[in-house]
């Protein structure tokens, strides 16, 4: 997946990462770049926030659109661990005086 911004509407939308969880039975989660792995005990993300670790029993995907880069998770959450922080892109300030 590219890191791009993507059209909409005919103008450019900068893509955000957010999770939304509804009674710890549910997560949407958006900026969602690629599946690492799954299973009904754990899902591993890659998103834009960097990478993500969903825990929890009986987990089951029942939406993923990498395209949209969105991805919701039912069954009973326990834990939403990331595993670093996001890369950031040095600064034009920070190439310029190296």
């Amino acid at each position: 997946m590219n890191d791009r911004p993507m059209l909409e509407g005919g103008a450019l939308r900068l893509r955000t990462h957010s999770i939304h969880i509804e009674n710890r039975e549910l997560v949407s989660i958006t900026g969602v770049k690629d599946v690492g792995s799954f299973n009904e005990n754990e899902v591993i993300l890659m998103t834009d926030g960097g990478g993500l670790s969903v825990e929890g029993e009986g987990l089951h995907i029942t939406k993923l659109n990498l395209d949209e880069g969105q991805i919701i998770i039912e069954g009973q959450l326990i834990a939403l661990e990331y595993d670093e922080a996001p890369q950031q892109r040095p600064g034009f300030f920070s190439r310029m005086f190296r």
